[in-house]
């Protein structure tokens, strides 16, 4: 919280702010000190007298309204810029028509830029562009013919106006990226910390209980087992950010943690598809990540994620209790890969083709299906004695989620 609160104090759009409310008042003292050297030629100066007065209360009792974004209404907006444009058309009435036709100032002069920039500095140089239109309008009525002077005005205020405008929304943007980087450093710094001092406590504990549960043997082997296995999640956590697995059951460390995976919520936006994937790591389940996050739309990470888990879920099942698998995810510019290997027995030539015939559709549906209804696809690579490799490729298209919708409905109509 103290990081972002500095941010906001170094913010290159306040000074904007502080620079316009001065604007503001120093144009108006322009303006009324510019009519009072000309009174003498005004065919109707109460009319401008008037004019002054509303400007002059309008301006210094709005200066907290120019203090930031915030402050800065919609409503206080247009009645700011209405002003400006009244004060414009008002001037041939007030003033001679010979200073108008030779490019006298308006009753505004120079304060109604003030109005323009208001606008750039609350939404960017597309509301500058709005602002602009009627205040260039009105000034080549008030002028009578498109003279060389007005358009040469009309066209500064426009081209200065868009340029602050587009300045600011670059500096927002900068300012929400330097936040970010904030949090993100603060983030890693206190996750070093916490690494430190886990691994001078917690993991060195399960790492010893591990290995004198695994000497005594029986029920302390069976202790140590489960220490191991968390010393490995509590290790991904720390060392990576990424949640770890929420229960490894004792009776399977491959298999069952496939439905301890909790379903992001759908509306959240895209979800990073390591979260799902490193809830599978344990002590024989080896995850390799890229070091970036791998963003998914949530329909499709969670049907990747339980094609994954339903390949662990064979490795439990048919390479034995004691066989390792190895997830790794691969973000290529195509698209993603997640490969799973294991150094079971492998599968015999047609034995996949044997088992859907026969009604185990556990790889064609659990894996082949998820796959195909996201629009990704599924192949085996299997030697016999060498173990067994699933991977799992997604184009990019559908994880950014332009195919979401349909993804989703094939996925709910499962």
């Amino acid at each position: 919280m103290a990081k972002r609160e500095r941010v906001i104090r170094m913010s290159v759009e306040q000074p904007l702010w502080r620079a316009l409310a001065g604007y503001r008042v120093l144009t108006m003292l322009y303006a009324i000190g510019f009519f009072a050297t000309a009174y003498d030629t005004f065919t109707r100066p109460w009319l401008a007298i008037a004019y002054y007065l509303v400007l002059s209360v309008w301006t210094l009792a709005t200066l907290p309204r120019v203090a930031n974004a915030a402050s800065c209404t919609r409503w206080f907006l247009a009645v700011d810029l209405t002003i400006a444009l009244t004060g414009i058309l008002l001037t041939p009435v007030a003033d001679s028509h010979e200073r108008v036709a030779s490019g006298g100032p308006t009753l505004p002069s120079i304060w109604t830029a003030g109005s323009v920039l208001a606008y750039a500095l609350k939404g960017g140089w597309r509301w500058a562009a709005f602002a602009s239109t009627p205040v260039a309008a009105a000034n080549l009525i008030e002028r009578g013919s498109p003279a060389r002077d007005t358009v040469h005005n009309v066209v500064l205020v426009w081209v200065a106006s868009i340029a602050i405008g587009y300045v600011v929304e670059v500096a927002r943007a900068s300012e929400r990226t330097l936040a970010r980087a904030l949090e993100i450093e603060a983030a890693t710094r206190e996750r070093e910390r916490l690494a430190r001092d886990i691994h001078d406590g917690v993991l060195q504990v399960l790492a010893m209980v591990q290995r004198r549960g695994t000497a005594l043997g029986g029920e302390a082997a069976e202790l140590g087992r489960l220490a191991g296995e968390q010393e490995v999640a509590l290790r991904t956590l720390v060392s990576g950010g990424l949640v770890p697995p929420s229960r490894v059951s004792e009776d399977a460390a491959l298999g069952a943690v496939v439905r301890a995976v909790d379903e992001p919520d759908a509306e959240e936006g895209p979800v990073d598809l390591r979260t799902l994937l490193a809830r599978y790591a344990g002590a024989r389940v080896t995850l390799s990540e890229p070091g970036c996050p791998v963003p998914l739309a949530p329909a499709v990470a969670r049907e990747l994620a339980a094609a994954v888990g339903a390949a662990l879920d064979n490795v439990h099942r048919h390479a034995g209790e004691g066989a390792r698998a190895w997830i790794l995810v691969e973000d290529e510019p195509e698209g993603i890969v997640v490969t799973v290997r294991d150094d079971g027995p492998g599968i015999p030539e047609g034995r996949l083709v044997r088992a859907e015939e026969e009604g185990r559709l556990g790889v064609a549906q659990s894996i082949r299906g998820r796959l195909r209804d996201i629009g990704g696809t599924a192949e085996w690579i299997s030697v016999p004695g060498q173990g067994t490799e699933v991977e799992l490729k997604l184009p990019k298209a559908v994880g950014d989620g332009q195919d979401l919708k349909a993804a989703r409905g094939k996925a709910e109509q499962r």
